[in-house]
């Protein structure tokens, strides 16, 4: 089912410190993928996106970007659904790039993206 709802947005201050503290990254860009895997017996993602400020000053910059980020996703997290597993990870997404990318362009980089973070997951 191609929907994004609340229960997927990762929300807690503590999580995504934790996400910091403890995670695991790796670039592949235009993003930095931060990833942990989190204490559930149920298999389940939760995401968060970012768009740094440094990066781009307009509000409307950083959201546009993160709605295309968002929606990407969407399409696409049975990729990262049907390779779970049976694990419960946290995910960060963060926008590196110093320019916008078009729809079809970050659709490309996400799906490397995910298959990347898929063969990290399961090693």
């Amino acid at each position: 089912m191609q929907t994004f709802t609340k229960a997927e947005r990762l929300c807690s201050k503590i999580e995504i410190d934790g996400l910091f503290e403890k995670g695991k990254s790796f670039n592949s860009k235009p993003f930095k993928i931060i990833w942990q895997a989190s204490h559930s017996n149920i298999s389940s993602i939760k995401i968060v996106f970012s768009v740094p400020k440094r990066l781009f000053k307009k509000a409307v910059d950083r959201n546009r970007i993160k709605r295309l980020m968002r929606e990407v996703y969407r399409k696409n997290k049975h990729l990262l659904h049907d390779n779970l597993e049976n694990k419960s990870i946290n995910l960060m997404f963060i926008f590196i790039s110093k320019t916008i990318i078009e729809y079809t362009e970050m659709e490309e980089k996400t799906v490397l993206a995910l298959q990347h973070l898929i063969k990290n997951i399961n090693t």
